[in-house]
């Protein structure tokens, strides 16, 4: 990416991010985006090492289910989830229950936002 490039992009996110904050205060707005930067970060981290962990029992979900693969997983395996948890806060010390995942809590904003359409 060249320099010209970079400042481009650069000033279009800032446009971005100051038309999503609306009237909201920056420091306030940084907040929020920070925490939403991590928790996708965790998220993804966490999906990765449940792929890892549950090898070919992780599930693939159907074009029509949109549901975290997790949340497929746990539905079906209700018995193994204590000890799948126990099991991922050893290997990577903390756990996210499916419906706190960031794919859940975006598929989640997408539908609320259709449904008021």
């Amino acid at each position: 990416m060249t320099d010209h490039n970079q400042k481009q992009l650069g000033k279009t996110l800032w446009a971005i991010a100051d038309q999503l904050r609306g009237a909201m205060d920056a420091d306030d707005f940084r907040d929020y985006m920070l925490s939403f930067l991590f928790l996708r970060y965790l998220s993804d981290n966490y999906e990765t090492a449940a792929k890892k962990e549950l090898g070919k029992d992780y599930p693939k979900p159907k074009a029509e289910d949109r549901r975290a693969p997790l949340a497929i997983w746990y539905a079906d395996n209700a018995a193994d989830v204590p000890a799948f948890e126990k099991q991922m806060r050893r290997k990577v010390h903390y756990v996210i229950e499916p419906q706190h995942l960031w794919s859940s809590i975006a598929h989640m904003a997408r539908t609320r936002s259709m449904r008021g359409c």
